[in-house]
């Protein structure tokens, strides 16, 4: 028996990127030999300099296209790759790299991966603390921790020069914030990452997914979806009526039962709430805003402790 498959609305316009070459991903030059890679959905980018390509990050969905990318605009060989963290669907291809090409990542990133034992993220050779400016030729780039976001080790890594900013499952320009916050480990610092990010001198911003490079504008856009998501579930929490969670929970020894139904209700009202504004504004608000409100409403419980 099959069952058809939900209806989702529509990617609005300011959501889209450019498209797609058949040949599976699009190189964009953002410029002064820095370099987007994309298939539409992962991003990377590198550096090309009169001494070697640095390379940032390297996802396993665009592992077979990077290279040939590189090779478009130099014939250098990768000489330095930074990791922006640890996780493997943004460097799980970092092996396709030179063995020899020094590897940066924060501290917190190298202890990760020296614990994960995955040959296809090689340990770095090279240690972020707080900040660290790698200069390859004439060109670089400026490795910056500021807390942890959404992971440990998250690196912002800011090209003064071209005025680009990168910043890895933060921002996600013309979308909203991927399931449940992008699934971070630290929601308030998470939230905090936007103001970090807003105190950086950019014009282009590089999120690691999703369509296209975003703005300034996209940082605070999202800040907005932010702030509304907090308000709604603070406004339906508050609004709760505790005689219709106990109904609708009915077994009053079931803990759980109670606590889940609660959390279902304001839950749900909060999510039409903010969908009712951010639906074909946002593209995928319909798809993940449920999962967003119950990260957030989590970090006002555990983190901020605002809901009771």
């Amino acid at each position: 028996m099959t069952s058809n498959p939900p209806a989702f609305a529509p990617v609005p316009p300011g959501a889209e990127g450019p498209a797609i070459p058949d040949q599976g991903y699009l190189r964009q030059e953002i410029g002064d030999g820095l370099h987007l890679v994309t298939d539409g959905v992962y991003q990377m980018m590198f550096l090309a300099t009169g001494d070697g390509v640095v390379a940032v990050d390297a996802p396993p969905a665009l592992g077979r296209f990077i290279l040939p990318a590189v090779a478009e605009v130099t014939s250098m060989p990768v000489t330095h790759v930074v990791y922006s963290h640890h996780h493997a669907d943004h460097i799980g291809a970092a092996s396709i790299y030179p063995e020899e090409a020094q590897r940066w990542a924060h501290r917190d990133t190298a202890v990760l991966l020296d614990r994960l034992h995955d040959k296809r993220r090689p340990s770095p050779t090279g240690i972020v603390d707080d900040s660290h400016v790698l200069t390859v030729g004439d060109q670089e780039l400026r490795l910056d921790y500021r807390g942890p976001n959404h992971s440990p080790g998250n690196l912002f890594v800011y090209a003064p020069r071209q005025r680009t900013l990168m910043l890895i499952d933060v921002i996600f320009p013309g979308w909203v914030p991927f399931d449940s916050l992008a699934q971070s480990t630290d929601i308030p610092g998470w939230v905090d990452a936007h103001d970090h990010i807003l105190g950086y001198d950019f014009d282009t911003f590089v999120g690691g997914h999703v369509s296209r490079l975003g703005t300034r504008e996209d940082v605070t856009l999202q800040q907005e979806y932010l702030r509304d998501v907090r308000a709604a579930i603070e406004e339906e929490r508050a609004g709760l009526d505790m005689q219709q969670v106990m109904q609708r929970a009915s077994d009053p020894k079931n803990p759980w039962a109670f606590v889940e139904t609660m959390n279902d209700l304001f839950t749900t009202a909060a999510t039409n709430s903010v969908n009712a504004k951010w639906t074909g504004r946002l593209a995928g608000a319909d798809v993940y805003t449920r999962s967003n409100v119950r990260a957030m409403a989590s970090a006002l419980h555990i983190d901020y402790g605002t809901l009771h």
